[in-house]
């Protein structure tokens, strides 16, 4: 089975941090990034997919931290 996320930051260096978080414990890239404007904030937003196998045995529920997997 796979899980998914979806990482969002402010287009800065924390993102990049973010994102190599997750590759560095197993998640793997999953389509293109993203780039918005962010009206609220005025600031430009990231955002990337990853995706990661889990076992077989792993049940899914909604209040899993995915960050944790």
């Amino acid at each position: 089975m796979q899980v998914y996320r979806f990482l969002t930051a402010d287009d800065d260096a924390s993102f990049c941090h973010k994102v190599s978080e997750a590759l560095s414990k197993g998640w793997e890239l999953y389509g293109s990034p993203s780039y918005a404007f962010d009206q609220e904030s005025g600031k430009m937003r990231c955002g990337q997919a990853v995706i990661k196998e889990v076992g077989d045995d792993f049940v899914y529920d909604r209040d899993v931290k995915l960050g944790a997997l």
